[in-house]
């Protein structure tokens, strides 16, 4: 027979009961969550090959812990739905093939590599100089045309193409030799070297060939560029 007090008991029994077995269920379904994320996050990296000096963050979208999902007894597959690009904001879809249920999740990917960027704002026509570029970690979905990550590689290069202090410095915003900048033209062999002076007739920078026009003999002539108002002619 149940005494009074056994009776007075039950209620806080049954209580913490119910409090144990709901803290269980919603620590269960964190941890599903959790490996949901986990599944999603591991497959991006799985498909990113990380360049050297770039650097990867990959974040999954915090999941709503109101969502229900029973544990599953198989490993989680995870793929990529339809075509998208692996950079910016990626969904990924996460599936328990022995459970029968799925999620899809979204995933913020940064990809971001040091490029060379103008320290100040750079003007047409002005001769770039080690304090006028600085290097920053840029993300790779704003990397448009072709770029460089050391400022040797550009330094006397002339600005052809206005450049905004913070933005990144391309290719196509810069020339070595400028069309129509007055040249130096070296040309050697078996010992003989011969300087005079050219016209350049188009852009480019170290190794690109150009025409050049020579100033006495008034000839055309292919050569490649060297240095800062340099080319040279091999024969």
């Amino acid at each position: 027979m149940t005494s009074h007090r056994d009776q007075k008991l039950l209620p806080t029994v049954i209580g913490f009961l119910l409090f144990f077995f709901s803290t269980n269920i919603f620590a269960s379904n964190d941890s599903v969550l959790d490996s949901v994320q986990n599944a999603a996050e591991e497959l991006i990296k799985q498909q990113i090959s990380l360049p050297e000096k770039g650097k990867l963050k990959i974040e999954a979208a915090k999941l709503d812990n109101r969502l229900r999902f029973s544990s599953c007894s198989s490993p989680l597959a995870a793929s990529l739905p339809g075509k998208q690009t692996l950079s910016g904001n990626v969904t990924v879809l996460v599936q328990c093939p022995t459970e029968n249920w799925q999620l899809y999740v979204p995933v913020n990917v940064q990809l971001t590599l040091p490029k060379v960027v103008a320290a100040v704002a750079l003007g047409r026509g002005m001769v770039l100089t080690p304090d006028k570029l600085s290097v920053q970690m840029i993300e790779s979905r704003f990397q448009r045309g072709s770029s460089f990550d050391d400022p040797r590689e550009i330094i006397g290069s002339k600005v052809k193409r206005s450049v905004k202090a913070g933005e990144m410095v391309q290719a196509r915003d810069i020339c070595l030799v400028c069309r129509n900048d007055s040249v130096i033209i070296r040309a050697g062999t078996g010992g003989l070297n011969i300087v005079t002076k050219g016209k350049a007739l188009s852009d480019g920078a170290i190794g690109d060939e150009i025409r050049v026009q020579n100033t006495k003999s008034r000839r055309m002539i292919d050569a490649i560029i060297t240095a800062v108002g340099e080319v040279t002619v091999k024969y």
